[in-house]
């Protein structure tokens, strides 16, 4: 991490998750320890892979392991590699509450395939426990971020009390000059659906007209005082609606926002094939996405849940013209797994060993 005054900055968690995608990670962590911010501690969570996720990040952090960048423009953010050896600890979550050894990384192996909201809970868990951390940054281990992309965030936070969840400028990472989206997302209560905002004129906080209904989950800075208010993020949609839910909880007592300085390069979607474009979507990505729609919007919008019920239907018959009968499949299923406590994808995805097809 390159120094800065960090006597007078507060101290922030980031917390990476990772599940079978070892490569993203280590690419994340070259840059993420270019910070500019020197109040840093660095979490990685890891979803039970299956790819000795584990080893090569701690074969990374000893200099064993190097990432490498496909983007040549982004190339700076990750290379050289930083001084090795990183030192770091690796701990179980049954760890995480009596454990804080002041390492600059610390690896903690979950245990089983927790989804998003599980996994970033554990980390979450960990860096609460600590007791000296301010702000904790959900980052997607995707990610490839600018050197000051937290510490703007951090001042923008800093600069409003009631501000409480913050993002980014989303980019491309390939190609790195397209904006996938400022800060977060605009929600459709008619059908459930999200739509990213793109222009560079788009309000920062949501207390203004036109700003983002919720942070996106890529890179989410978080206050110790709002987590502390209203709970973690929600396990039981495993993937999708997690951020809506968790901006729901604190609204209106709280603000939320984004600096759009602080830029971040996501891959979007790379482990579950959660791609921009429907047609692209993998049946993990349709299922989740088609199940929690509808379970976000019974329990807090009832009044628009027979419209969203209505929506998923007609993206169904959308998939089958197109020729996508394994999506239409999924989507069907992910409906009626909304109307029970079962979240799982079950034969195509096994949360317990995080095999899918």
């Amino acid at each position: 991490m390159i120094e800065s005054d960090a006597a007078f900055q507060p101290l922030v968690c980031v917390v990476v998750l990772n599940w079978n995608g070892w490569r993203d990670t280590i690419e994340c962590l070259e840059s993420v320890f270019r910070l500019d911010y020197g109040q840093l501690r660095v979490v990685v969570c890891d979803n039970a892979s299956s790819d000795d996720s584990m080893e090569k990040i701690g074969g990374w952090a000893n200099g064993h392991v190097t990432a490498s960048c496909n983007v040549a423009s982004l190339s700076h953010l990750v290379s050289p590699p930083i001084p090795k050896p990183v030192a770091f600890e690796s701990i179980s979550a049954l760890g995480v509450t009596n454990s804080s050894s002041g390492a600059q990384l610390v690896l903690i192996q979950t245990g089983a395939n927790l989804g998003f909201a599980g996994g970033n809970n554990v980390g979450i868990r960990y860096a609460l426990a600590c007791g000296d951390c301010d702000y904790i940054w959900l980052l997607n281990n995707d990610t490839v971020v600018e050197p000051d992309s937290l510490s703007r965030m951090v001042r923008m936070a800093e600069a409003d009390a009631k501000l409480s969840i913050c993002g980014s400028q989303l980019r491309s990472y390939d190609p790195p000059h397209e904006v996938q989206t400022m800060g977060g997302r605009r929600y459709s209560r008619w059908s459930g659906r999200t739509r990213p905002l793109r222009s560079l004129d788009t309000p920062r906080l949501s207390t203004s007209l036109g700003a983002p209904d919720y942070v996106e989950g890529a890179s989410m800075l978080i206050s110790r005082r709002y987590l502390e208010a209203v709970g973690l993020l929600e396990e039981s949609y495993f993937l999708y609606c997690e951020e809506l839910d968790l901006v729901a909880r604190g609204r209106p007592a709280f603000h939320f926002g984004f600096a759009p300085e602080s830029i971040v390069y996501h891959k979007e979607g790379a482990s579950i094939g959660s791609a921009e474009i429907r047609a692209n979507r993998s049946t993990l990505s349709e299922f989740y996405q088609a199940r929690n729609r509808i379970v976000f919007s019974r329990r807090y919008h009832p009044f628009f849940y027979p419209f969203v019920l209505a929506a998923t239907g007609l993206s169904a018959l959308q998939r089958l013209i197109t020729g996508k009968p394994r999506n239409t499949a999924a989507i069907v299923r992910g409906a009626f797994a909304s109307f029970s406590r079962r979240h799982s994808y079950g034969r195509v995805f096994d949360r317990s060993t995080g095999h899918s097809d």
